[in-house]
This record gives structure tokens, sequence and C-alpha cells, in this order.
């Protein structure tokens, strides 16, 4: 069976990843002979969208079931869609998590182990690059109002504010950038 776990390595030996729509690697592993390829994940930079665009790439590729730390709601949707089952791992290897695999100690998760937009505060996510607007579709919605954090969470409580203001602070570049091309289309050029 061919499989794809989400890793920080390139190799069998190097550490799964406890993020699925930005992780740097995907490594897809036959179950039988343990062969494997480890392919970069092409959209752990994407503006918008990176766990959906990440799981049709998953699916496309032909994994038939996928191995990570956490699956966003919309990369979930993607493998529900297709029929591909998707198992959390708790952390180790690559090897590890295919192990744990073949051994049966994972169970399939019955809906999304994180919430949307859940690795934006990775270090990525909007960027500032020039190309932005390219591929601004559905994704590039506002993301769902969080959960009021508990008083052991108040680093991840600031860390999703600040994530929160650049996004919206994006969002108003983006805003300013449509209204002006909007202008000067309506004015003729």
């Amino acid at each position: 069976m061919n499989i794809v776990v989400s890793a920080n390595g390139a190799d069998l030996d190097g550490p799964s990843s406890p993020v699925f729509g930005r992780c740097p690697m995907y490594v897809f592993v036959d179950t039988e002979t343990m062969a494997y390829e480890a392919v970069e994940n092409p959209a752990i930079a994407a503006a918008g969208g990176a766990g959906i665009q990440a799981a049709q790439f998953v699916v496309e590729r032909g994994a038939q079931a996928v191995v990570t730390g956490n699956v966003g709601p919309n990369a979930f949707n993607v493998f529900q869609a297709a029929g591909v089952p998707v198992f959390v791992f708790g952390g180790g290897t690559v090897r590890q998590a295919v192990e744990a695999y073949r051994n049966g100690q994972l169970s399939a998760s019955r809906g999304a182990s994180a919430q949307a937009h859940a690795g934006i505060g990775m270090g990525r996510g909007m960027g500032r690059g020039t190309e932005r607007g390219v591929g601004m579709g559905r994704d590039a919605a506002m993301p769902a109002t969080p959960p009021a954090p508990s008083a052991a969470t108040v680093d991840a409580h600031e860390e999703e504010i600040a994530a929160l203001k650049e996004m919206a602070g994006d969002l108003r570049q983006r805003l300013a950038e449509v209204m002006e091309r909007l202008d000067r289309l309506e004015r003729g050029g």
C-alpha cells in the first residue's frame, strides 16, 4: 500500500511533521517494501489554501492513506471526498510512523484534528511578495473566529493575534490593490 507521511526530513529516519498543509516534505512509502520517495510540499508557501492544495497533490500522487500530526478541516474534506483515510501520529520518525501504521497502532481519524488556518502561525502564510492576488480563490476568505484561549494557552493566543493582525494587514493591502485596479479599469485605463 502506498501511504504518505508529512515530514520535516527527506528520508525514513527524518522526523515526521506535526502539521500537514505546511510541512516541508511528504514521504511516500510503499508499506510492503519500505521503498520511499520524498517530495517537497508544493503548497508550503501558498498565500491561502495550503491544506487543500497539499491534499490534492497527495491524492493525485496516489496516496492511499495519510499519516500526519494534524490535519485541518479543508484538507480533511479533500481526503474524505477522495476516500483516503487520515491517521494521526503523535510524533517520531517517518519510519516509526509507517511502522505504527503497518502494526495497526493508528486509528483512522473521523474528522479534522486542527482548526482551519492552524499552520499559519508556523512562520509562513501570507507573504509579502509581488505576486499576491494570484490564486485568490474562496480560500482567501477570512478565517473562522478562533475560540477563546484558556490561561494555559496565553502564548498561543498572542501568536494567533499576531498572525491574524498580519493577515488583516495583508488583506487590507490586497483590497487596496484590487480597488486601484478596479478604478483604473473603470476609467478605461
